[in-house]
């Protein structure tokens, strides 16, 4: 094949490709836009202007609505959305990196049997878990309490997995055995030595996992009934419901869902630098 010829064809290709890019950032972008310009738009005009160009800049007085309606219900949904998701993050990730760990790194009876089990956790769609842990919880008296959504939370089957495979790429066996030489503990050779190796892979479980938690709908759907304990999912899907009768919830509504996914654009702003890091030391094993 003569070099002109493959030039072209490599443009062509990374031309193709761009354009794919282009249009599958337009498309996952979109909604984004859309709920900018929604956002900056006063009540009436959301009807009567063209969706994805702004009109009256009204953004300031939207966000004080959303704030004081309702007694501001809004901002306590926002602390219990963050209480799941940053305790629940946290924990659960220590949690998957205790387990991980052992698994990478400990040799005994039926490990390759328990990480099977795990495996098939990860195939386990969440809805399908929320009507078991309900009847569990239930019978516990924890349901429509903090602990019926933070307790769910903070078990992650994909968070062990991908612990395990950054234990095991991160963590040399001989630096483990040196720190045994020296006396260390198991646990205090997990904390001292082998957690710090592992902190930059496990920003990504806690991404994930804080992702996981803040999104989260149906299980607090299913758990929760007082108001005052519902996370930002759940309180706007409840004030969707009602936006047909109280027009003045179709603004916060969508005023509200801005503001949601604020937290989750500045975390990963945050902790990209250590999630690259992190699915770079994934991808090696």
């Amino acid at each position: 094949m003569s070099q002109p010829k493959r030039a072209r064809e490599s443009r062509i290709s990374r031309t193709a490709a761009m354009s794919l890019m282009v249009l599958l950032a337009i498309y996952f972008l979109l909604p984004v836009y859309f709920l900018i310009v929604a956002s900056t738009k006063p009540q009436a005009d959301l009807v009567s202007t063209f969706g994805l160009w702004f009109s009256h800049f009204d953004i300031v007085h939207n966000l004080k609505t959303l704030f004081t309606v309702r007694d501001g219900v809004f901002g306590r949904w926002a602390v219990n959305s963050v209480v799941y998701a940053v305790l629940g993050a946290a924990v659960g990730t220590l949690i998957s990196a205790l387990c991980g760990y052992a698994l990478a790194k400990f040799r005994f009876r039926g490990r390759n049997f328990l990480f099977s089990v795990i495996l098939g956790g990860v195939l386990v769609p969440s809805t399908a878990l929320a009507l078991p842990l309900f009847l569990l919880f239930s019978a516990a008296g924890l349901v429509d309490t903090y602990w019926a959504v933070f307790l769910p939370s903070i078990v992650s089957p994909f968070g062990v997995y991908l612990a395990r495979i950054f234990a095991s790429a991160a963590v040399p066996d001989e630096l483990i055995e040196s720190a045994r030489l020296d006396g260390a503990g198991e646990f205090r050779t997990f904390f001292s030595v082998s957690f710090k190796l592992m902190t930059p892979s496990l920003v990504t479980i806690f991404l994930f996992q804080f992702v996981g938690i803040w999104n989260n709908f149906f299980l607090p759907l299913v758990m929760l009934q007082q108001e005052k304990l519902f996370p930002i999912t759940l309180g706007l899907y409840e004030w969707n419901g009602q936006s047909s009768r109280v027009s003045l919830l179709q603004g916060s509504v969508i005023t509200g869902s801005l503001v949601s996914i604020v937290p989750l654009i500045i975390l990963f702003l945050l902790l990209q630098r250590f999630w690259r890091t992190g699915l770079a030391a994934g991808s090696l094993k």
